[in-house]
């Protein structure tokens, strides 16, 4: 029978295998020349997906939950506090959201070329490797 540790090793050495195999697929990927995003139409449901997926979000829900206590007295509230705490929360939701989204397309304009796409997959491959390789001499 394992111990726990001799567990966490175990599950530590397969992780590590796995991030060496992910980071050497991505630095040996070819470049593809297929933009999944053409013709894709539907942005009010991407946009509500997006917004869906966050707002579910177990991290961000607890956050909420553990961030809100300092600044607001929970028993105090009154309707409208919580609709003000709520519209609030929607505007920095959607303001985080579409900087990233602006980021995301400036990035995209940026990595149209070859050369970008594969210095960017061997960036990131090497990262994933590097990653593995760490787990593996860390003990």
């Amino acid at each position: 029978m394992l111990s726990t540790g001799e567990v966490f090793t175990v599950i530590r050495w397969v992780g590590a295998g796995y991030l060496l195999y992910l980071g050497y697929k991505l630095f040996t990927s070819p470049i593809s020349d297929a933009d999944s995003t053409e013709g894709h139409r539907n942005r009010s449901g991407d946009f509500l997906q997006g917004f869906l997926i966050s707002a579910s979000n177990p991290k961000v829900i607890l956050f909420y939950i553990a961030f809100l206590p300092t600044f607001m007295d929970l028993q105090s509230l009154q309707v409208t506090d919580i609709a003000l705490a709520s519209v609030l929360t929607l505007v920095a939701l959607m303001a985080g959201l579409m900087l990233i989204a602006h980021s995301a397309h400036w990035a995209s304009a940026k990595l149209k070329s070859d050369r970008a796409q594969q210095n960017l997959n061997r960036s990131a491959g090497s990262i994933m490797m590097g990653a593995g390789v760490y787990l593996i001499a860390s003990r």
